[in-house]
């Protein structure tokens, strides 16, 4: 059951995302877009309550619960940001905006970005983690909690291998390739000294 709704969440959050930009950009219903984008949240609230009934009806703490914590973690910390990268893609396709602004590619702007990158992660861990917790506490000595446990690892292991290679854009920064663009700082320094 709670696999199903896990899918379930994920199908409707991308339902829900798709009718609120439609509403927003095709329709021009920019208050109907709006309510349908802020009806994300209740997706991970509705997750929540029915893997907390289920572990209140006494059923065995198991992956699923696990991969129902790891997922609302991964959807606060990634899903506004996957949201607004969406809405600003839309903004440009459907309504004539400004193309969205890219990542940049080289350098320690890259790292800094790739360490954002990671501190979102830390926090769908956090949250995970948290929320794992909290489930090995409900369930409490009676139960086997090897599992939750497991899945607390997992998060934790995900963290630090994303931290790593997040770490290595400053230790390494990618170069920007030669003759292509320079930074705009390059080209100021250039003209200055003209």
């Amino acid at each position: 059951m709670v696999v199903a709704l896990i899918i379930a969440c994920e199908v409707g959050f991308w339902v829900l995302l798709a009718l609120g930009l439609g509403a927003r950009y095709l329709l021009n219903w920019r208050r109907t877009g709006v309510f349908l984008l802020l009806c994300e949240p209740v997706l991970e609230l509705v997750l929540f309550a029915v893997t907390a009934y289920d572990l209140k009806n006494g059923a065995e703490p198991g992956w699923e619960h696990g991969l129902a914590a790891l997922y609302i973690g991964c959807t606060v910390a990634y899903g506004h940001r996957t949201i607004r990268w969406l809405d600003g893609h839309a903004a440009h396709r459907l309504a004539g905006g400004p193309p969205p602004v890219r990542p940049p590619r080289h350098g320690m702007p890259r790292a800094r970005h790739e360490g954002a990158l990671w501190l979102r992660t830390l926090l769908g861990a956090a949250v995970a983690c948290a929320l794992l917790q909290g489930a090995v506490w409900y369930v409490g000595g009676d139960g086997d909690v090897s599992s939750l446990r497991s899945f607390q690892w997992t998060a934790l292991r995900v963290t630090g291998i994303h931290g790593l290679i997040a770490l290595t854009y400053p230790l390494w920064p990618k170069r920007a390739p030669a003759g292509g663009p320079q930074p705009v700082a390059g080209r100021r320094e250039r003209e200055v000294h003209r």
